[in-house]
């Protein structure tokens, strides 16, 4: 999963993405600009590599939200969505999802299922739905609903939960020093809910009771993810732009293919190291193929209800 340059596609970046041939897209802010714009690009991705490939974006609410006013919803940020319960938070993503589809994004990293307490750093804390795991997996839950119906596929994260750690993992490596079998009624258990759903991103934190790597470039996370959590979806990695990981961008891909990632997520590297990325990654084979196939097949068709009843509805639990 590729990020691009700016708002359109010049011949040489598209000639690049032509070769790279990605399994799909994410856009940034610097991709957005109108709804026309948006449309003409997401268009202009599917072309060039000859596919309906997906499209994400980060559009969580609050601070994450790629795609704002004027010509899009601010969305609240998930702690804020939880207080108005599962029912709002389902129509929200809804009605969140008909936007992103609207204009050719049909993927969404969200619903975030880490769980917050006192002490989560504060990149993450309001992102979370709550503080425990029957409340984060029920709000995750109602979130995933909503997109799907929308016809927009949602991406679980950051497996296998981030939410006890106190570093930004834009920034250093957070560390979770807790015995697995303490983590798997709190932290693991929103991924256990909604293990069916057809997407998840990887956390990059090391758990000191598996290894010393970040759970992306980690067989035995990777493996308790599938195993022990029970995820059977496609998995992909967090941005391996981000400096919780170490070494080369090619190496970061190589190392997360390795340990068991299908998809490796790449976000703001220059055309050299995108390169590099897909070079280092390679093309999908055997179990990744089906899971990706499996993630297709849930991505169903723009919603056609109307956004005006829904927002309605919305209003009536939030007044």
């Amino acid at each position: 999963m590729l990020g691009v340059d700016g708002l359109t596609l010049d011949r040489d970046e598209r000639a690049f993405l032509r070769e790279a041939d990605p399994w799909g897209f994410i856009l940034f802010a610097r991709n957005v600009e109108t709804p026309d714009q948006l449309r003409r690009l997401t268009a202009d991705l599917r072309e060039t590599v000859g596919r309906d490939a997906v499209v994400m974006t980060d559009q969580e609410g609050g601070r994450v939200q790629r795609l704002r006013s004027p010509h899009w919803t601010d969305w609240p940020a998930a702690m804020d969505s939880a207080a108005d319960g599962a029912r709002a938070v389902e129509l929200r993503h809804r009605l969140m999802g008909q936007e992103l589809r609207a204009v050719g994004i049909d993927a969404d990293a969200a619903p975030c299922l880490d769980i917050a307490d006192e002490a989560t750093h504060p990149f993450l804390r309001n992102r979370c739905f709550g503080s425990d795991a029957a409340t984060v997996a029920r709000m995750g839950r109602a979130a995933a609903d909503g997109l799907l119906a929308a016809g927009v596929l949602p991406i679980v994260k950051h497996m296998p939960g981030h939410g006890r750690t106190r570093v930004d993992s834009h920034h250093d490596l957070p560390i979770l020093d807790v015995e697995l079998d303490e983590l798997d009624d709190s932290d693991f258990a929103p991924f256990r809910a909604l293990a069916d759903l057809p997407i998840g991103m990887t956390a990059h934190i090391r758990l000191t009771r598996l290894d010393d790597r970040p759970a992306t470039a980690s067989p035995a996370a990777i493996a308790l993810i599938r195993d022990r959590i029970g995820f059977g979806g496609l998995l992909m990695s967090d941005d391996i732009g981000m400096n919780a990981l170490t070494g080369t961008p090619g190496d970061r891909a190589a190392a997360a293919i390795a340990a068991g990632c299908d998809l490796v997520l790449a976000c703001n590297l220059t055309r050299a190291e995108f390169a590099a990325v897909a070079a280092a990654a390679g093309m999908m084979s055997g179990p990744a193929i089906e899971r990706a196939a499996a993630a297709l097949a849930r991505r169903g068709p723009p919603d056609q209800a109307e956004a005006t009843a829904l927002r309605a509805e919305l209003d009536s639990l939030t007044a």
